[in-house]
Protein backbone atom coordinates (compact mmCIF):
# COMPACT_ATOMS: atom_id res chain seq x y z
CA UNK A 1 0.00 0.00 0.00
CA UNK A 2 1.42 3.38 -0.95
CA UNK A 3 2.11 6.10 1.56
CA UNK A 4 -0.27 8.41 -0.28
CA UNK A 5 -3.09 5.88 0.09
CA UNK A 6 -2.37 5.52 3.83
CA UNK A 7 -2.54 9.31 4.28
CA UNK A 8 -5.84 9.48 2.35
CA UNK A 9 -7.36 6.71 4.50
CA UNK A 10 -6.09 8.38 7.69
CA UNK A 11 -7.59 11.71 6.60
CA UNK A 12 -10.95 10.08 5.86
CA UNK A 13 -10.93 8.35 9.26
CA UNK A 14 -10.07 11.63 11.02
CA UNK A 15 -12.88 13.48 9.21
CA UNK A 16 -15.38 10.75 10.09
CA UNK A 17 -14.32 10.94 13.75
CA UNK A 18 -14.56 14.76 13.84
CA UNK A 19 -17.99 14.82 12.17
CA UNK A 20 -19.27 12.40 14.83
CA UNK A 21 -17.90 14.65 17.58
CA UNK A 22 -19.51 17.76 16.07
CA UNK A 23 -22.86 15.95 15.77
CA UNK A 24 -22.75 14.98 19.45
CA UNK A 25 -21.74 18.50 20.49
CA UNK A 26 -24.64 20.07 18.57
CA UNK A 27 -27.34 17.88 20.13
CA UNK A 28 -29.07 19.49 23.10
CA UNK A 29 -29.03 17.50 26.35
CA UNK A 30 -32.09 15.32 26.82
CA UNK A 31 -34.95 16.46 29.06
CA UNK A 32 -36.11 13.71 31.41
CA UNK A 33 -39.81 13.35 32.27
CA UNK A 34 -40.97 10.72 34.78
CA UNK A 35 -44.68 10.09 35.38
CA UNK A 36 -45.10 9.77 39.15
CA UNK A 37 -48.89 9.35 39.27
CA UNK A 38 -51.73 9.21 36.76
CA UNK A 39 -55.31 9.06 38.01
CA UNK A 40 -58.86 9.85 36.90
CA UNK A 41 -60.30 12.99 38.50
CA UNK A 42 -63.77 13.43 39.96
CA UNK A 43 -64.53 15.65 36.95
CA UNK A 44 -65.87 13.22 34.33
CA UNK A 45 -63.62 12.84 31.30
CA UNK A 46 -60.47 14.27 32.91
CA UNK A 47 -57.35 12.80 34.48
CA UNK A 48 -54.55 14.24 36.60
CA UNK A 49 -50.94 13.43 35.76
CA UNK A 50 -48.05 14.23 38.13
CA UNK A 51 -44.66 14.41 36.41
CA UNK A 52 -41.08 14.98 37.62
CA UNK A 53 -39.15 17.01 35.04
CA UNK A 54 -35.39 17.44 34.82
CA UNK A 55 -33.81 19.80 32.30
CA UNK A 56 -30.02 19.38 32.19
CA UNK A 57 -27.65 22.32 31.82
CA UNK A 58 -28.19 23.74 28.34
CA UNK A 59 -31.30 21.61 27.83
CA UNK A 60 -34.46 22.67 26.02
CA UNK A 61 -37.86 21.00 25.99
CA UNK A 62 -38.61 22.02 22.42
CA UNK A 63 -41.69 24.10 21.62
CA UNK A 64 -44.74 22.14 22.72
CA UNK A 65 -48.22 22.37 24.22
CA UNK A 66 -50.38 20.37 26.61
CA UNK A 67 -53.90 19.05 26.08
CA UNK A 68 -54.96 20.48 29.44
CA UNK A 69 -53.90 22.85 32.15
CA UNK A 70 -50.35 22.59 33.53
CA UNK A 71 -49.16 23.76 36.93
CA UNK A 72 -45.39 23.65 37.51
CA UNK A 73 -43.32 24.07 40.67
CA UNK A 74 -39.54 24.51 40.26
CA UNK A 75 -37.68 22.55 42.96
CA UNK A 76 -34.04 23.03 41.86
CA UNK A 77 -32.17 25.44 39.60
CA UNK A 78 -34.16 27.70 37.31
CA UNK A 79 -36.28 27.40 34.19
CA UNK A 80 -36.59 30.12 31.58
CA UNK A 81 -40.08 29.90 30.08
CA UNK A 82 -40.62 31.06 26.51
CA UNK A 83 -44.43 31.31 26.36
CA UNK A 84 -45.94 32.31 23.02
CA UNK A 85 -47.63 35.71 23.26
CA UNK A 86 -46.14 36.52 26.68
CA UNK A 87 -42.78 37.89 27.88
CA UNK A 88 -40.06 35.33 28.60
CA UNK A 89 -39.79 34.72 32.37
CA UNK A 90 -37.15 33.02 34.54
CA UNK A 91 -38.57 30.87 37.36
CA UNK A 92 -36.16 29.82 40.13
CA UNK A 93 -36.39 27.12 42.80
CA UNK A 94 -39.47 27.78 44.94
CA UNK A 95 -41.40 29.51 42.15
CA UNK A 96 -44.58 28.11 40.61
CA UNK A 97 -46.29 28.94 37.34
CA UNK A 98 -49.29 28.01 35.21
CA UNK A 99 -49.52 27.16 31.50
CA UNK A 100 -52.88 27.30 29.71
CA UNK A 101 -54.10 24.32 27.68
CA UNK A 102 -52.90 24.42 24.06
CA UNK A 103 -50.48 27.34 24.76
CA UNK A 104 -47.22 26.84 22.87
CA UNK A 105 -44.22 27.22 25.16
CA UNK A 106 -40.74 25.91 25.97
CA UNK A 107 -38.77 25.46 29.17
CA UNK A 108 -35.04 26.17 28.81
CA UNK A 109 -32.23 25.68 31.32
CA UNK A 110 -29.82 28.59 30.84
CA UNK A 111 -28.19 28.01 34.23
CA UNK A 112 -25.08 26.03 35.25
CA UNK A 113 -26.98 23.42 37.33
CA UNK A 114 -29.77 21.00 36.35
CA UNK A 115 -33.30 22.40 36.64
CA UNK A 116 -35.91 20.20 38.32
CA UNK A 117 -39.64 20.68 38.63
CA UNK A 118 -42.83 18.89 39.55
CA UNK A 119 -45.65 19.38 37.04
CA UNK A 120 -49.33 18.58 37.43
CA UNK A 121 -51.48 18.28 34.31
CA UNK A 122 -55.29 18.17 34.24
CA UNK A 123 -55.98 16.64 30.84
CA UNK A 124 -58.95 15.37 28.91
CA UNK A 125 -58.79 11.59 29.40
CA UNK A 126 -57.00 9.79 26.59
CA UNK A 127 -55.26 12.91 25.26
CA UNK A 128 -51.44 13.14 25.18
CA UNK A 129 -49.89 15.09 28.04
CA UNK A 130 -47.33 16.78 25.74
CA UNK A 131 -47.39 17.41 21.99
CA UNK A 132 -44.46 18.96 20.12
CA UNK A 133 -45.47 22.10 18.22
CA UNK A 134 -44.87 22.29 14.49
CA UNK A 135 -41.60 24.01 13.57
CA UNK A 136 -43.57 26.72 11.74
CA UNK A 137 -45.38 27.70 14.96
CA UNK A 138 -43.63 30.74 16.43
Amino acid sequence: MSIRRIFVLAAIAALAFLSTQVTHAQQAPTVKRTVLLQHDTSAPGFEAVLVAVEIPVGGREGRHFHSGTAMIHVTDGAITLDYEGKPTVRYKAGDSFFVDAKAVHEGINKENVPAKAIATFINPKGQPVTTQAAAATK
